[in-house]
């Protein structure tokens, strides 16, 4: 018989030993392929992502207005649209507000018709969001009549918040005017998305750390029922099967719960999708339609899972003795070496050093070599925790009889209890490395603003050409609910000739109260006037503060006469003669202004469209809802003013983007590893039945045997857990190291994984203590 064919013949024969071995038999596969099948649901899962993320960014470009095809003058075809996105109780809502100007105008994607004036078509989470009893104060601010919802394809996700609203009065492009665009089509290319060497560097360590530790649970999982499995390979023995036969028998028996597990994988993964409509995390989200695992991904998943449980069932093999009257493993197993063991890290390490060293000008990272590295050095977790394990257990002794039956069932099987914790340490491990390089690089993509939002809640830019109205909006918000005060400042450009030629003058117009906000004033009336100090000198050796009683022009001093642009004549103005030196002051915004201070009896006039206007608005801390009020009150008199919240750190979009991906996928790799791990443990209660059973019979307490279950838990995963702090502490310091960053370890971070990690294992040994109670009555005695 060929080579070929008795694999073939002996494969099957172990999967009818794995579908047909009576209840046991058949129990023992279904938990096999429970654990394999969870793991391989997260990788088809981790598979689908790029995908969906692709989706979602190939719907963000079709209906993005960079790079839209804009036309100078209306049209049929012609589109006047500007963005108005709003917050709301934190909640980021995108708004469009649009008016066609002709019957062939564009279409936004997801909208079947361009909404009339006073007509608002929503995203079906934010209309769902507008009907409830949380959505009242936004129902107030857009106030629109909803007349339709926006189709998948117009959207990046399920639960994003979006509308477009029709308004017959948005007016046509003015001079400088950037809110508003005329468009013929949305976006044609697509908007680059490129991340620097360090965001890739997060992105590739991400990933590694979140599968490999699902890797390792699948290689545990084919191991389940090894006990058991021995005994039957021995009586396969003592009917006359040689040792390759036995060894190819137990192949198929492992080839048979990893198959189970690909069907259960491919139905977990499919329930997952399923119910990803519903997830949300910080209003990210994706469509089921999204999560379609690349067909080749998808093969090597499919391929590498059988594959694997055959290649780790021969390994574990390799040294074990099947013989017809037993099982060598039964006896003292060899010592473990540990000298290639610590090749592993060695090799990790020889990877990632070589990266470090360089200026961030050329630093550039090599994905494959990245990702190798940290392979290794997480791999290596599982490969010295047998070892570190056997080593501790071998030389303890004594003790109550829990502490003593929990040790001598380690120092029988070691290897089994790793295998259990070698997930979760590996978890711990790259959850550690990724908190430190997170916390490392986090400088570079949290910064300080300089803001002060102690003085100012809010400050809201007016939209150009609403000017005017600056004071009368500042007297509207002061009146909202909530508010404190809000104060009004107005900017204005001035030169000593025309064209300014870079030689211009900030003129800030605002009331007492206002210009205090940017300067030390003292004595103010309406009608003064002051020059700030440290203007400095200009090339010509002027001073750039003009003094009291000089004149200068005010306004559009730099565009006047290009063809391009509507010509507004600057006017002339001369400076009050009373003006006073004063010292500057930082301004809530951040900036230390400089030219001159003017309340507005003393301001130049008739400046058109060219002065620049914001209000700076202080709420009331203690009322939750002020902040949206002032935004509604903004919205209803100025939709197009920009409302930006005052912060002392602002974030990279990017950096936050991938943190939150990395939280999606510690989320979803936190229920597989309880998971596996549950499974894990009720296999090897299972296996013990009759132990217990026999124990509790001869007069073993109860809390004895619960005990012993405790400690043999407890001390592999203290064990582990020390070893996933070292291994990540390690490969975090030399991640920081590549990234060219200082090494700083947040204890409480990592004292705070770890204890995520023992928390999982405590909730799993709780959850087996019911299963265990049931598993020591005498009825555990009976045998088949």
């Amino acid at each position: 018989m060929s080579t070929l064919r008795a694999w073939a013949r002996d494969l099957a024969l172990g999967a009818r030993f794995a579908f047909g071995g009576g209840r046991q038999g058949w129990t023992r596969t279904l938990l096999t392929g429970v654990g394999v099948g969870l793991g391989v649901a997260l990788l088809l899962i981790s598979t689908a992502v790029p995908g969906a993320l692709t989706a979602r960014h190939e719907r963000e470009d079709a209906r993005s207005l960079l790079g839209a095809t804009e036309a100078a003058a209306p049209g049929r075809d012609t589109l006047l649209i500007a963005r108005i996105d709003q917050t709301y109780r934190h909640l980021k809502i995108g708004g469009r507000v649009l008016r066609a100007e002709g019957p062939d105008a564009p279409v936004p994607p997801g909208l079947q018709s361009v909404p009339k004036a006073g007509e608002m078509v929503v995203s079906p989470a934010l209309k769902q969001l507008l009907a409830s009893l949380e959505g009242a104060g936004l129902r107030e601010r857009l106030g629109a009549e909803i007349t339709g919802t926006v189709a998948d394809r117009g959207l990046t996700g399920p639960a994003e918040l979006l509308f477009y609203l029709g308004d017959s009065t948005l007016p046509a492009i003015g001079p400088g005017e950037h809110r508003i665009q005329r468009i013929t089509a949305f976006a044609g290319e697509p908007e680059p998305r490129g991340l620097d060497p360090v965001l890739m560097l997060l992105v590739v360590l991400a990933f590694v750390a979140l599968l490999t530790p699902v890797a390792v649970f699948v290689a545990a999982a084919v191991r389940f029922g090894g006990e058991r499995r021995d005994q039957r390979l021995a009586a396969l023995r003592l009917v006359g099967a040689d040792s390759r036969t036995v060894r190819r028998i137990a192949a198929g028996e492992a080839l048979s719960g990893a198959l189970t597990g690909l069907v259960l994988g491919a139905g977990f993964f499919l329930v997952g999708r399923a119910l990803a409509e519903s997830l949300s995390f910080q209003q990210r989200s994706v469509f089921p339609h999204d999560l379609d695992p690349s067909p080749w991904l998808a093969l090597l998943v499919a391929l590498a899972v059988p594959a694997a449980a055959v290649a780790v069932t021969v390994f574990a093999l390799r040294r074990v003795v099947i013989e017809p009257l037993g099982v060598a493993r039964t006896a003292a197993p060899r010592r473990r070496r540990v000298w290639w063991r610590l090749l592993l890290p060695l090799a990790g390490l020889g990877l990632l050093v070589p990266l470090g060293g360089q200026d961030d000008e050329h630093r550039d990272f090599n994905r494959w070599q990245v990702g190798g590295g940290v392979v290794l050095l997480l791999v290596a977790v599982t490969v010295l925790l047998p070892w570190l394990l056997e080593r501790t257990v071998g030389r303890l002794s004594g003790g109550p009889a829990s502490w003593q039956l929990a040790v001598r069932r380690l120092q029988v099987d070691s290897g089994g209890a790793a295998r259990m914790v070698n997930g979760i340490a590996v978890a711990v491990a790259g959850a550690i490395a990724l908190q430190m390089v997170f916390t490392g690089v986090e400088e570079d993509y949290e910064r300080p603003t300089g803001q002060d939002p102690g003085r100012a809640t809010v400050s809201v830019l007016m939209h150009m050409g609403t000017e005017s109205r600056v004071d009368a909006l500042a007297g509207e918000l002061a009146a909202a609910p909530g508010v404190v005060r809000a104060v009004a400042l107005t900017d204005v450009q001035a030169a000593r000739a025309i064209p300014a030629d870079g030689q211009s003058v900030r003129v800030t117009v605002g009331t007492c109260e206002a210009l205090r906000e940017v300067a030390e004033l003292g004595d103010c009336a309406e009608g003064d006037a002051f020059a700030l100090s440290g203007g400095g000198i200009s090339p010509t050796g002027e001073p750039l503060t003009p003094a009291p009683g000089e004149r200068l022009y005010a306004g559009n001093i730099t565009s006047y006469g290009m063809r391009e642009l509507p010509a507004e004549k600057p006017v002339e103005w001369t400076v009050p003669a009373g003006a006073r030196t004063v010292r500057p002051v930082v301004d809530p915004f951040g900036a230390l202004r400089d030219g001159l201070l003017v309340t507005p009896s003393a301001a130049p006039k008739n400046l058109g469209s060219w002065p620049g206007a914001h209000v700076f608005v202080q709420a009331d801390e203690s009322r939750p809802d002020a902040l949206d009020a002032i935004r509604t009150a903004v919205f209803k008199a100025e939709p197009f003013a920009t409302v930006t919240p005052l912060r002392k750190t602002s974030e990279n979009s990017s950096y936050t983007t991938i943190r939150t991906g990395l939280f999606f996928g510690a989320a979803g790799l936190l229920v597989v590893i309880g998971t596996s791990l549950l499974v894990a443990q009720l296999e090897q209660l299972r296996e013990r039945r009759r132990l217990l059973a026999a124990l509790v019979a001869f007069g073993t307490p109860r809390r004895t045997l619960g005990l012993s279950v405790l400690w043999q838990t407890a001390l592999p995963i203290g064990l582990g857990l020390s070893l996933a702090a070292g291994a990540g502490l390690a490969l975090g310091s030399t991640l920081l190291w590549v990234t060219g960053r200082p090494v700083r370890v947040d204890w409480a971070s990592v004292l705070a994984l770890a204890g995520a990690g023992a928390g999982v294992v405590a909730a799993v040994t709780l959850l087996s203590l019911p299963p265990l109670l049931r598993l020591m009555r005498p009825d555990g005695l009976r045998t088949e």
